[in-house]
């Protein structure tokens, strides 16, 4: 049990990190980011929400009583993500490697996090 902690603790603080630094860098380099959304049709104000959701759910990764609902929220984002590149991003999935790859840690997480039934002794 306490290596599966200890590797949930450590998913969640580069996870965490990850996703505050990219919702930040969405938010630093606006202008540019929502030109990014609306060249792939998506509208304006789908990049306040993606932004913010990163930077909320990489925060609630951090907490203990928010992991699991920040998983859930950035896994929507991540999977939004993945399909863009697939089917918008020049480069299709090769470039979206990151992508799924924090949409994978996200599951494992999630898993890793899920509550555990107490055992009787």
């Amino acid at each position: 049990m306490a290596a599966r902690n200890i590797i949930s603790w450590v998913l969640q603080v580069i996870l965490g990190l990850a996703f505050i630094l990219s919702g930040a860098n969405k938010f630093l380099h606006l202008e540019d980011t929502v030109g990014m959304f609306g060249s792939m049709g998506l509208p304006a104000a789908l990049t306040y929400l993606v932004a913010g959701g990163e930077v909320l759910g990489g925060i609630g990764l951090l907490i203990p009583r928010f992991v699991r609902p920040a998983a859930m929220g950035l896994i929507i984002i991540m999977i939004g993500a993945v399909i863009m590149h697939a089917t918008k991003i020049p480069g299709g999935l090769a470039k979206g490697v990151p992508a799924i790859a924090l949409l994978v840690l996200l599951v494992v997480l999630l898993a890793l996090r899920r509550p555990v039934p107490a055992r009787l002794t």
